[in-house]
Order: structure tokens, then C-alpha cells, then sequence
């Protein structure tokens, strides 16, 4: 799916880039890549409550990346974590 600001001609050049990279390459973007949409979903949490601390800020965005249900279970004793 092409973004919006992006010419086709620039998606192309894109994926022509990826194509070239070794696998090991590839797979650091990917990881490079969640570790920056991690941070931004965690700054956006601080955003919205500026009152909560390093531990609640990632407990929160970890919440909303795991869905109400998968994120009980594997934390029950952060049920009072609101996003």
C-alpha cells in the first residue's frame, strides 16, 4: 500500500533498495523500524497522561499493543493502567 505523500516512482526506488539488501540488513530495518514505532506509541501515551511514570507509560503502550484480554493475562497486576 503506497503512503499518501509518496510518488510511485519513489515507492519504486524504495523497494528496488530493500530488494538489494542482504536478509540480515532487511531484518534490521524491520527491528529498527519497530523499536521507532514502540518509542512513538510510548510518547504518544505520555502525551496523554503526562502524570504517569517510566513503568505505567510502557505498561500502557504495551496494553494497547496487546489488545485488553492478551495483556491481562500476561499482566494481571497492571489491570489499573488506563491508555
Amino acid at each position: 500500500m503506497r503512503s499518501p505523500d509518496t510518488t510511485s516512482r519513489a515507492e519504486e526506488i524504495h523497494i528496488e533498495i530493500f530488494r538489494r539488501m542482504k536478509p540480515e540488513m532487511r531484518l534490521q530495518a524491520a527491528i529498527d523500524l519497530a523499536q521507532t514505532s514502540r518509542k512513538l506509541l510510548e510518547q504518544g501515551v505520555y502525551i496523554r497522561h503526562p502524570d504517569y511514570g517510566e513503568d505505567q507509560t510502557r505498561l500502557a503502550a504495551i496494553r494497547l499493543m496487546l489488545g485488553e484480554d492478551l495483556f491481562l493475562s500476561a499482566y494481571p497486576e497492571a489491570k489499573d493502567i488506563l491508555t
